[in-house]
């Protein structure tokens, strides 16, 4: 469902000024926080210090801050206003784990956090200074490169009575496209695979044994075989995480971890049966046992496209040159933003970083390097003037914010 509207359409009398005085008003108070994130790295359901230092911001600011909240120690929550519509903002500040290469922000997430705590107060000073009728909410969101806390959170009841769940993340920066609105994403889960058999001296009694790491490696190649027949829209990667002790013990435990994409959760769910299947082969061929429990899933995307145009709109009229959406499909990626955006209406832009013609890719050492750069502070607090103004159409224009629900209930 598409939504045609002029820039003129989507923005009050002296909006787009007011935003802008707004978020260079709390410029150097961003500046700082997004350095805090930067420089102390932590892992999910750890990023203590994070939590700290935005929650003390926004209590400096004057906004009444939930800490800890829905019974996450590092998430939190802080809302404005009163009636109407409401409007959510998602901050991530979690790091890579350091099976990623030691905790660093290779994926940008102190841009993320940077970006929404922006677009949270601009609405909010709207809102105060306006005297409009609706209310905007900033949550912080833990764990989302690994354990999934958008999933928690919706589980508790976070994102009860939200019309619109917005957030922006940093990607690589093309030439002549500043960001996308509605990029594609894959579904996405994980587990761990233990084979357990029996250990054996492999010179004197081999026969004796029952080998786990043969059941690996029967497992591990299935899945390359399988890979043959796989549609391009599914993926599968993953690594073995031990093999025996020693070369003369025959192995009595070997363990694997795979992760699984798809253009979709059905998708993946088919793929996932398929991948039991290998596993379940490979055990009983060898005679081993196996144990295997599937992560949370991650979910694709639902691109909401009223959302969408209006953002693209709003950040061209910052100066800033969207697309709405991507010709070529998902970008390989995956987010728990996808969960919440099977929930309600929602966008997970993509705003670029680096620079023209010298792409720069997230969970490499050259991304961490862009994102703790002023440029890339800067395009997160433009991506957040964009956030905040299609923000204030939804709690401004009854209209618009009909539209998104029924694209929302529509593709869901």
């Amino acid at each position: 469902m598409r939504i045609e509207l002029s820039v003129q359409d989507l923005a009050a009398p002296g909006m787009y000024e007011d935003i802008e005085n707004v978020c260079e008003k709390h410029k150097g108070q961003l500046w700082s926080v997004n350095r805090q994130i930067y420089e102390n790295p932590e892992p999910h359901y750890e990023e203590f210090r994070a939590h700290d230092n935005i929650c003390s911001l926004l209590e400096g600011l004057g906004y009444k801050v939930v800490r800890h909240a829905y019974g996450l120690s590092t998430a939190f929550e802080v809302e404005y206003g009163s009636g109407g519509h409401l409007v959510c903002y998602n901050a991530e500040y979690d790091a890579l784990p350091k099976e990623d290469g030691g905790h660093h922000h290779a994926c940008g997430h102190n841009l993320i956090a940077t970006s929404s705590i922006a677009a949270f107060l601009i609405l909010a000073e709207l809102i105060r200074s306006q005297n409009i009728e609706g209310r905007v909410r900033l949550l912080g969101t833990p764990a989302e490169e690994s354990g999934g806390g958008k999933i928690d959170l919706l589980n508790a009841g976070a994102y009860r009575g939200v019309d619109a769940c917005m957030m922006g993340h940093p990607g690589p920066l093309t030439p002549g496209n500043d960001g996308v609105s509605c990029p594609d994403t894959l579904a996405v889960t994980s587990t761990k695979i233990s084979f357990r058999g029996k250990e054996a001296h492999a010179g004197a009694t081999p026969w004796a044994g029952v080998n786990a790491l043969d059941a690996l490696v029967a497992a591990y190649t299935s899945i390359s075989m399988l890979r043959q027949q796989l549609p391009l829209t599914q993926r599968v990667h993953g690594i073995i995480l031990h093999g025996g002790e020693r070369p003369n013990i025959i192995p009595g435990m070997a363990s694997m971890e795979f992760y699984a994409r798809a253009d979709t959760c059905q998708s993946l769910q088919e793929l996932c049966v398929r991948l039991e299947g290998c596993f379940n082969g490979a055990a009983l061929a060898t005679g081993c046992t196996v144990d295997f429990e599937w992560d949370p899933m991650y979910k694709e995307l639902k691109k909401n496209q009223p959302l969408g145009d209006a953002l693209t709109k709003h950040m061209k009229a910052f100066g800033r040159s969207f697309i709405t959406s991507v010709k070529d499909g998902a970008t390989g990626g995956s987010t728990d933003q996808g969960n919440v955006m099977y929930e309600v209406p929602g966008l997970h832009c993509g705003f670029g970083i680096g620079s023209d013609g010298d792409e720069v890719w997230p969970h490499t050492p050259d991304f961490a390097a862009a994102a703790g750069t002023e440029q890339a502070f800067q395009r997160a607090l433009d991506c957040a003037k964009g956030l905040a103004a299609t923000g204030f159409q939804v709690l401004t224009a009854a209209e618009f914010c009909d539209t998104i629900w029924r694209s929302h209930k529509h593709d869901v």
